[in-house]
């Protein structure tokens, strides 16, 4: 039996849920003086595991005039940004100075981040004891340096023991080195990030480097501080969603919430969404702002793979309505296609080829575009193209290949 919702509890239409989270992801209207590092703020992160997508994140939601060379500068010239492991475990550009709080929280999940249990021999492929001996390794031999992959293996195994480097760890056709398990971990202890390629070379350095200093916060200040402004930017929302957007433990997230809702940091609110009226949860009065609801829904805006708007927001069957849900979906998980959002929500999917300086776009709209809406795509291609320091070609018509090709 459906429980049904408390009447008593505040109201809201998800129309005006969703007009806020456009809003606050700075895709209503561009972040006019806004850099690169506060618009990963707002956004919460900017996936990155294909750069090109991260850099159209935050590009996309700046000012006109945007290139990726302003997110490439911030990133690597200022260190305004971080490329390291942040929610999920994956890729991200995160603001530097947000170092505290994102190492505070995500090592607060209650569970190993990214470590497999066995070893190809079946044998438990770090035991605590050793995770421990291979971060302080890592932190040590990353202090002063930029260490390719190979580099660090014979740093870790100097520092920790040739155990670090054994060939155990399942990876595509080769065992990668057993220190390689705790890399997220590394870096959601502060200790590991990026650093600049070498070549077609990955390096890895010590965040410390780029923020001297830094110490994770306590793990109740800083999930505190996540949940409420996760719920600022994408809710209101279930513990359900925070812990898929974390790929957390479901009832970790759920007692969480619970904890927070007794402390009065977060309230139950009722959503109205798609004919049906459930619970959720909000930062604790703050209602949705009219300032938020009266920014203008975006007509057409072009998101590239994994963009923190379409992976964060929820429910799915909303923002990707009708026929989205299967053209852009791939098996219910976002971002794997790049998408095109129609009055704010999902209406199509895109796909881009380069050659050279030119960039090939077609578009794939789920239903007519009216004459305004061509002309405003065609904008919002010349932009994308703009972004990446190209030309612009666009067709508009079926996208062939699949997903996150």
């Amino acid at each position: 039996m459906t429980t049904q919702p408390d009447a008593s509890l505040p109201q809201l239409a998800w129309t005006d849920v969703n007009a806020a989270r456009l809003a606050r992801n700075h895709l209503s209207a561009s972040a006019t003086g806004h850099d690169p590092a506060s618009v990963a703020s707002a956004m919460l992160g900017a996936h990155a595991q294909v750069m090109s997508a991260a850099e159209v994140s935050l590009a996309t939601r700046m000012e006109p005039g945007t290139t990726r060379q302003d997110v490439r500068e911030a990133l690597w010239t200022e260190h305004a940004l971080v490329k390291t492991y942040g929610p999920r475990g994956t890729v991200h550009l995160l603001p530097t100075h947000e170092l505290p709080l994102w190492t505070g929280a995500l090592s607060a999940i209650p569970r190993p981040t990214g470590i497999p249990a066995k070893a190809r021999d079946g044998s438990p492929l770090l035991t605590p004891d050793r995770l421990d001996a291979v971060v302080a390794a890592v932190g040590d031999a990353l202090a002063d340096a930029e260490l390719t992959v190979d580099e660090l293996t014979d740093a870790v195994a100097e520092r920790a023991g040739a155990w670090a480097a054994d060939p155990v760890m399942e990876a595509f056709q080769d065992g990668w080195p057993r220190w390689r398990a705790a890399t997220a971990h590394a870096a959601h202890a502060g200790v590991l990030c990026f650093g600049h390629n070498r070549g077609r070379k990955v390096t890895y350095t010590n965040p410390h480097r780029w923020l001297p200093g830094f110490r994770p916060l306590a793990p109740e200040v800083a999930l505190t501080r996540l949940v409420r402004r996760y719920l600022y930017t994408y809710g209101p929302a279930h513990p359900a969603h925070f812990a898929k957007w974390l790929a957390a433990p479901t009832g970790w997230a759920a007692a969480l919430f619970a904890s927070l809702e007794g402390e009065g940091e977060v309230e139950r609110v009722v959503l109205e969404a798609g004919g049906e009226r459930s619970e959720a949860w909000r930062v604790a009065g703050e209602a949705v702002e009219a300032r938020d609801t009266a920014a203008p829904v975006p007509a057409v805006r072009l998101l590239p793979y994994f963009d923190a708007f379409t992976v964060a927001s929820q429910p799915r069957e909303l923002l990707f309505p009708g026929r989205a849900y299967e053209r852009a979906l791939a098996g219910g998980q976002a971002g794997n296609y790049p998408v095109l959002l129609l009055d704010g929500t999902v209406g199509g999917v895109w796909h881009q080829r380069r050659s050279g300086r030119r960039l090939q776009v077609t578009v794939e709209p789920l239903r007519p575009l009216t004459p305004d809406r061509r002309t405003a795509l065609e904008t919002e291609v010349e932009r994308l193209a703009h972004i990446q320091e190209a030309r612009a070609e666009l067709t508009v018509g079926p996208v062939t290949v699949g997903a996150h090709a």
